[in-house]
């Protein structure tokens, strides 16, 4: 008996994945597997209920936690973004995939499967993973090349059903015209319209954020708390990893905080317009950042700032699994030995605003306060020299500069 184990979403493309494994691979058995990092509970309900009227049998794996501790701390403590994205999806799929394959080593089977197109990052991701097995790997929409339209039709065909609780298509809704991917660290946005790069978007893609014309017109006051580069309170109250981010999630979203409306260059050497939307994310990585600056010496900092854009490239490309990805973690946690403190922001109207920050380990000293009297001459010395060869330069040039 051929089987087949499915990186499950509930989505239109998995679901019609299901029988195309069948009826075109010539598989007998198909194992659905979604997993949960922190999608919203509907449409994981939704994808339970679709998965197991479809599939052969399914797994729901809740991997929350393990996404907060493995995957989104660290990426904090790398102060993660790739060209201004907060890399939420890619740093999600590689972890699905390899909860994946544990499913698939563990039912033996013979072959993985994903419903990931050919034009997009995630294909990359889930493959990366996917192959240091021995195992098939197939990717029915990217090997058949299916439109949309050619997916409803074979989803009708086949009785797969999108319906609303009115009775209307839930996919053909105009509504849902959109692509939407979430975790509990990102909301992606893609599709349709939002394909031209001058289309505003309209209010209705976001869920997770205000406008800033909705948003409170008085600003708000937080504190988030820091250990090893690692958050653990808000306000003073010390929070799980999950209920802090979805805490900062409503908190910021409230205050319109975490929209991103960019041009990105994919993997595949594209471009593609995208729009997310992660509040949590905007303010720890803005609180981070500033902690560090408190603390770490200006070599680390510049030092860091190349360790933190090679470890965002790597998450964005689905590389979590090279060797220098580790090498860089290594080096990123041991510089967060010594990040622990607390910062203060201010929210109001889109922005997240450091207003002040203070650690046990600050390399700041009030000895060279403006309001401190010392012997300012020391520095004479110092003066004389600075820019001596910028001016022996000019005077070389006979003065045209």
């Amino acid at each position: 008996m051929k089987k087949v184990v499915l990186a499950y979403s509930g989505g239109l493309d998995t679901s019609v994945c299901i029988p195309l494994l069948r009826e075109h691979y010539g598989y007998d058995e198909v194992i659905a597997v979604t997993v949960d990092v922190g999608q919203p509970e509907e449409e994981l309900k939704e994808a339970r209920v679709r998965a197991e009227k479809l599939s052969d049998s399914f797994v729901m794996v809740d991997a929350k936690q393990e996404f907060v501790h493995n995957c989104i701390f660290p990426l904090v403590k790398a102060n993660g973004s790739y060209e201004g994205y907060v890399l939420g999806t890619a740093m999600a799929r590689p972890l699905i995939a390899r909860h994946v394959v544990e499913v698939a080593l563990r039912e033996g089977a013979n072959a993985l499967a994903h419903g990931c197109t050919g034009k997009g990052n995630d294909q990359l991701r889930f493959d990366a993973v996917f192959r240091t097995t021995d195992l098939e790997v197939i990717a029915p929409m990217r090997e058949l090349s299916l439109t949309r339209e050619e997916e409803r039709r074979y989803a009708a065909e086949h009785g797969i059903s999108f319906e609303r609780n009115d009775g209307k298509d839930k996919d053909n809704d105009k509504n849902k015209r959109w692509s939407v991917d979430e975790n509990m660290w990102s909301r992606s946005i893609e599709g349709s319209e939002l394909e031209d790069p001058a289309f505003s978007p309209p209010e209705e893609v976001f869920r997770w954020t205000a406008s800033i014309e909705e948003a409170p017109e008085e600003p708000e006051l937080l504190q988030i708390s820091f250990e090893r580069g690692v958050p653990v309170s808000v306000n003073g109250t010390e929070q799980d990893g999950v209920a802090l981010i979805k805490m900062l999630n409503a908190i910021g979203g409230k205050h319109g905080i975490g929209r991103t409306d960019m041009m990105e260059d994919r993997v595949l050497g594209f471009k593609a317009r995208e729009i997310y939307e992660h509040p949590a994310a905007t303010i720890l990585l803005e609180a981070h950042r500033d902690l560090e600056r408190l603390i770490l010496t200006r070599n680390e900092l510049r030092f860091k700032e190349l360790v933190d854009r090679a470890w965002s490239e790597l998450v964005y490309q689905g590389l979590v699994m090279d060797p220098l990805f580790d090498a860089l973690n290594a080096f990123i946690d041991k510089t967060q030995e010594r990040v622990n403190g607390t910062v203060y922001l201010k929210l109001n109207k889109g922005v997240a605003r450091v207003v002040g920050r203070e650690s046990p380990y600050a390399l700041y000293s009030k000895e060279v306060s403006f309001d401190v009297k010392r012997e300012q001459r020391t520095a004479e010395g110092f003066s004389l020299y600075h820019g001596f060869q910028s001016r022996l330069a000019a005077i070389t040039r006979g003065g045209d500069k």
